[in-house]
């Protein structure tokens, strides 16, 4: 019930279009039961009576019967249609909407697989049920009553003859629907696996065959294959050994109409045209019992597909809008301030203490081993992440103040795992500004030192790149995302490794024309290599989710701790310096 009253809201707009595909079935069930009527008078008003009269007005009425039954059942397929194909779209819409609000630990917590099998197949079941097991339940049990109203009418004694068996269908079906419930739950779960299996597997396909795993990941995917084929197999068992009961009691009403029917009919309790007509109506009682085990297998794949959508659809959001949250209406200064920041993800410390502040225009670098924080820092900036205690701080202004479009709208950023969409290259670079002209798109790549190659490609600008960047290299890649990055001209500039994958003439040349931007920019520079950070106004040094250095070049140089150790393993400094930090360092947080 509590799946019908949450699809039902869903339908907001179309309830009438609904309702009136169910009431069309009521009809065209109902309808059914005329002619068997009709055909009763043929039998006892013109064959008994050898009267001719009422034969053809008695044929017409049958063949318009037909055509408006069969006319209003076309419709009310169309009225389903409709109405189904419209609470798909908003499900799937609001689906969505959900997963773009997320944060990281939502993400975390359903994979890209899982995602799509609840917003492709699930969806389809859920359409399925609103388009076709509605009205054929709501049909069945509409022929059922209407038929045995009609029974009772002619002769009741046979109609409850007929109707005893009932109770049996019904224990039987309550036994089905019992077993079916979690062997579905369970079915729905080895998809999802599978479907998460097959796009990890695609996703990294170029991991699979550097490290030449294609057989490894056959059979991981085999093994997820089988496991979804048995627990199939298990539920066609089920089925198979519950639905040969079903028919088996529904075919016993016809013999207990030729038995029990012919009795009466000897003993003259009943005429011919009424004996026939309980003869051509009773696959009307029998077939809704026979389609009682199919109906309750696809509820049942419904309810554990309903489960999975809700799941996403009620999801509550990681990080939205607060109550009181203003648009960012005027183009921010960049002051950037963290005051006592904390973070931890899924129970687990990730930043301490975290204080330091960034004046506008300024350039800072992130320096750190990997695991010390430096992308969940970044991240807080973002709003990917709340931080558990502390602010954030923008102009003066807590983050939290700002909506997220509108934040996000003035901070650009560039990573070293770059996602390129499936688009031309002047596409993905004014990505963030689809108005964009081109002399704008070619300014910003000639920035990013992507000009350069983007001309030698066959298309030029409009070259297609595949998807995720198939067919660029990582370094042309990563000069893209950054041409994409200062393309929207950010009040704060974010580069994550940008430069990881370029050689250093190149990364030189980004630096470069980083310094002279034809517009003011706060610049966040996280980096392993000392060089990226040619110029910094300030150095942060992370390590264990804690700044335990700070200061310019020559300041951390020469305390002589981690930034010194860093510098002089990447410039070779000297072994006297390399020596001096050969025990592990341990620090506290400056």
């Amino acid at each position: 019930m509590e799946q019908i009253i949450w699809v039902w809201n869903y339908m907001k707009g179309k309830r009438a279009v609904f309702m009136g595909g169910l009431i069309l079935s009521i009809v065209t069930a109902a309808i059914r039961v005329i002619n068997p009527m009709l055909g009763q008078r043929i039998i006892d008003e013109v064959v008994m009576l050898r009267n001719t009269d009422p034969l053809i007005p008695l044929l017409v009425a049958m063949m318009i019967v037909q055509v408006s039954r069969l006319s209003l059942h076309y419709l009310m397929i169309i009225l389903m249609e409709i109405a189904s194909t419209d609470v798909m779209t908003r499900i799937r819409r609001d689906m969505y909407e959900t997963v773009q609000w997320q944060d990281y630990r939502f993400l975390g917590r359903f994979p890209t697989g899982n995602l799509m099998t609840r917003m492709t197949q699930d969806l389809d079941r859920l359409r399925h049920t609103v388009a076709w097991v509605s009205y054929q339940f709501i049909g069945a049990v509409a022929l059922f009553v209407s038929t045995f109203t009609f029974y009772m009418f002619i002769n009741w004694r046979l109609a409850l003859c007929l109707v005893a068996i009932t109770p049996f269908i019904l224990y039987i079906s309550h036994r089905f629907k019992k077993r079916l419930r979690p062997r579905f739950q369970l079915l729905r779960q080895k998809l999802t696996d599978l479907g998460t299996a097959v796009t990890e597997n695609i996703d990294g396909n170029r991991v699979v065959r550097a490290f030449a795993r294609e057989s490894y990941e056959k059979k991981k995917i085999e093994a997820h294959n089988a496991d979804f084929r048995d627990t199939s197999c298990e539920n066609a068992l089920i089925v198979a050994k519950y639905q040969p009961l079903l028919d088996t009691a529904s075919q016993l009403l016809m013999v207990v109409m030729l038995l029990v029917g012919g009795f009466f009919l000897i003993k003259e309790w009943m005429t011919a045209g009424q004996y026939m007509a309980f003869s051509s109506l009773t696959w009307a009682l029998a077939a809704p019992m026979q389609m009682l085990g199919p109906l309750l297998a696809d509820l049942e794949r419904y309810t554990a597909s309903g489960e999975m959508i809700r799941e996403v659809v009620e999801a509550p959001k990681g990080i939205s809008d607060a109550p009181d949250a203003v648009e960012l209406k005027e183009r921010p200064l960049g002051d950037i301030e963290f005051k006592d920041v904390n973070l931890s993800i899924n129970g687990t410390p990730v930043l301490h203490d975290i204080n330091f502040k960034i004046e506008a225009g300024a350039t800072i670098g992130i320096l750190g081993s990997t695991g010390s924080g430096k992308t969940s820092l970044i991240n807080l900036l973002m709003r990917f992440y709340e931080p558990d205690s502390g602010q954030t701080l923008l102009d003066g202004v807590d983050l939290r103040r700002y909506t997220l479009s509108s934040l996000r709208k003035y901070v650009g950023t560039a990573m070293q795992d770059v996602f390129l969409f499936s688009d031309s290259v002047k596409g993905n670079i004014a990505y963030g500004m689809s108005e964009m002209d081109e002399e704008t798109i070619r300014r910003r790549a000639v920035q990013a030192d992507a000009d350069s190659f983007i001309k030698d490609m066959s298309e030029g600008y409009e070259t297609l790149v595949g998807e995720r960047g198939v067919g660029l290299s990582g370094g042309q890649r990563q000069r893209v995302a950054l041409a994409r990055a200062l393309a929207v001209e950010p009040a704060v500039l974010v580069l994550d490794d940008t430069t990881s994958a370029v050689d250093s003439e190149t990364e030189k040349f980004i630096q470069e024309q980083l310094k002279t931007l034809d517009f003011p920019c706060t610049k966040i520079i996280i980096a392993q290599r000392i060089s990226s950070f040619r110029g910094a106004d300030m150095i942060l040094v992370m390590d264990k989710g804690r700044i335990i250095e700070r200061g310019t070049h020559s300041e951390l140089l020469a305390m002589r701790g981690f930034y010194h150790h860093i510098w002089s393993l990447q410039y070779n400094a000297g072994l006297d310096a390399i020596s001096e930090f050969s025990t592990e360092y341990s620090g506290e947080g400056i």
